[in-house]
């Protein structure tokens, strides 16, 4: 069979490469791994009910329904880049250091309000996760929204060439995942990458944060939205205590303060982002702000926990440098003096870790908060420190947290660490 009829053929069912997950005439796509081998699982696949599968092992090509491809990987991003093209639809790259999915969620529910819009569901944003973004969006989708992250050089324009965007964001370039970059000027190469990809065309835009000199600096010769100080679009009262209530303007149009369920001053430029496009598909200021009021995160991002005895600050799904340094800055702005800091070691820093971390301690040194510490790397930074712990079982078994009462708690940690553990006891 040729190749456009097998990706014709993909397309008329619903793509699927985990057998535990096989619904009834689902494709099974075999994705091999360091770890895995869903080669191993077509005949398992197909048992479950699926219509074929789609194999890079010819040890299947004498099993029924089972098409043999030289890669299957490739083949699901070229499968993806086919149904991609077969789009003619607005597609929203989004890519940055942190941000990225708060961002996401934000545009999506902006858009919503107007159009029938399709995003990244939850993380799935890698060589992987683009793809089956891409291979989910429902046909009456009129814009789709792809966060694209990266961990090594060059993940991003193999995303964008898949998903090929037509606009696109940088939330911003910071020192994250070093361990794969080496330092902050391959972060900056790897997602500016975004950048160069759009400047493909002139019509192409791209969504700017005008304060963020190391973004602006990247700029191609494109159509460029500003957001930010001194731009027709910018916040004017911004205040968080916890929950960050704010108003912006643009143009002739003031608002009114928005209301919003995020917690931290940093999460400003995620809404103006979420405005920008939301003037830029023209949808209503009323309804811009309706969703920006509306939306609740659930996904241990930037979300406020209020339990029997204290209220807690859940940003412990992802932390690199610059995110855990805006987290603190918050906490110091709120007022009083009943906060407790728990924050869990900044993974994948590579040979900046020892530094990075240094910093963050000397930086809660400086804050005067009281604060517990988490993580081997950490451990490092504070030697035989009775707030120091190696992970989160550690200090819930050595310290008696029921006694934590009455306090403003910031949790904050890589995913890794696993710090949403101590909640339940919070």
């Amino acid at each position: 069979m040729e190749k456009k009829e097998l990706f014709e053929k993909c397309l008329e069912f619903h793509i699927s490469i985990d057998t535990r997950n096989i619904l009834k005439n689902d494709v099974f796509i075999a994705l091999k791994g360091e770890n895995f081998d869903g080669n191993l699982y077509c005949q398992q696949a197909l048992a479950n009910g699926a219509k074929f599968c789609i194999s890079d092992d010819k040890c299947n090509e004498n099993l029924k329904d089972t098409f043999i491809v030289e890669n299957s990987l490739t083949f699901l991003q070229e499968l993806a880049n086919y149904k991609r093209n077969k789009m003619d639809i607005p597609f929203i790259g989004i890519t940055g250091s942190n941000g990225k999915t708060t961002n996401k969620e934000l545009i999506h529910a902006v858009l919503s309000k107007k159009y029938s819009t399709s995003a990244t569901k939850g993380n799935l944003n890698n060589h992987i996760g683009v793809p089956l973004t891409i291979l989910s969006i429902p046909k009456d989708t009129e814009i789709a929204i792809v966060e694209m992250g990266a961990n090594q050089p060059n993940d991003i324009i193999e995303l964008a060439l898949i998903a090929e965007p037509n606009f696109g964001i940088i939330t911003n370039i910071g020192a994250a995942h070093l361990e794969g970059f080496g330092n902050l000027e391959g972060v900056l190469n790897t997602k500016k990458q975004l950048f160069e990809y759009l400047s493909k065309s002139r019509e192409n835009t791209i969504v700017c944060n005008g304060d963020d000199e190391r973004v602006r600096n990247i700029l191609p010769n494109v159509n460029i939205f500003y957001f930010g100080k001194g731009q027709d679009l910018k916040s004017n009262q911004v205040i968080a205590d916890p929950f960050l209530n704010f108003s912006y303007s643009y143009k002739d149009y003031h608002s009114p303060i928005i209301q919003t369920k995020l917690i931290g001053t940093y999460n400003i430029n995620n809404f103006l982002a979420a405005i920008s496009f939301g003037i830029l598909f023209k949808v209503p200021f009323e309804e811009i702000n309706a969703a920006l009021t509306n939306y609740t995160p659930n996904n241990n991002r930037s979300q406020l926990e209020i339990t029997a005895k204290n209220k807690l600050i859940v940003d412990c799904y992802n932390a690199n440098p610059t995110s855990m340094q805006a987290a603190i800055e918050n906490m110091i702005q709120i007022p009083g003096d009943n906060k407790l800091c728990i924050l869990g070691d900044m993974l994948e820093l590579g040979k900046e870790s020892e530094r990075e971390h240094a910093k963050i301690v000397s930086m809660i040194k400086d804050s005067n908060i009281p604060t517990y510490f988490i993580g081997k790397e950490f451990q490092k930074t504070l030697l035989n420190s009775k707030d120091a712990f190696e992970s989160s079982e550690s200090l819930i078994n050595s310290f008696n947290l029921d006694s934590i009462k009455d306090k403003i708690i910031l949790l904050k940690g890589s995913r890794g660490i696993q710090l949403e553990k101590l909640i339940e006891y919070l």
